[in-house]
């Protein structure tokens, strides 16, 4: 379940009830989660308990894919996903994987995005906005030279602000998923100590570190 509480139909929010009619048909998604998709779609019923936030976040989804976007669907796609893929958000990235797919990468491609560094499949673009991802993602903003040259050899200023702006986005919607354990990000820390089965114990374990 979800870290916080969620809200349905029943807080009267108009402007969440018109997407919950589009997502969940005339169901109430907290009493009959799910959507068309498979997803459990509890990320919409949290959002919507700050219904402001609710109206922002959603508003941002009409900005990206507006036919005012000069960045080609695809390298939005390929930071959208990767960025998903390493903060470790199950939910961004598959769901990316999919709208990848709807914009036209092959699966090649899409197969290839946790390793892109190693994949032939990629051109030069590509391979710079995947770049430029991990540097924005993994890094923090701190982007070496060589890769914005190669962005500004291929894209315009407004072309990477848009990119920039999407993909960090998309960072921020990952990191929350997963604090918040919406959707796919609901599961339990797997770094945990295991309870020892056998073999050493730990008084020969602690004599074998001194």
């Amino acid at each position: 379940m979800p870290r916080l509480r969620q809200a349905g139909r029943e807080a009267n929010n108009p402007y969440a009830n018109q997407i919950f009619d589009l997502l969940f048909g005339d169901k109430d998604p907290v009493l009959n989660p799910g959507t068309p998709t498979g997803t459990p779609g509890n990320w919409w019923t949290v959002f919507n308990i700050v219904p402001d936030a609710f109206k922002h976040t959603t508003e941002g989804f009409r900005f990206y894919r507006s036919d005012k976007r000069l960045l080609d669907p695809k390298l939005r796609e390929l930071g959208q996903t990767r960025a998903g893929y390493v903060v470790g958000s199950q939910f961004v990235f598959s769901q990316h994987c999919k709208a990848a797919r709807d914009v036209g990468l092959q699966e090649e491609q899409i197969t290839a995005i946790p390793h892109w560094a190693a994949a032939s499949c990629f051109s030069d673009v590509e391979r710079a906005v995947l770049a430029y991802t991990d540097a924005l993602v993994l890094e923090r903003g701190r982007v070496a030279d060589g890769i914005f040259e190669a962005l500004k050899a291929n894209l315009s200023d407004e072309e990477i602000l848009e990119l920039t702006y999407v993909t960090c986005t998309y960072m921020m919607h990952a990191i929350m998923s997963r604090a918040l354990r919406l959707e796919y990000d609901d599961v339990d820390e797997r770094v945990v100590e295991i309870a020892p089965g056998g073999g050493l114990n730990s008084d020969v374990m602690n004599m074998v570190d001194k």
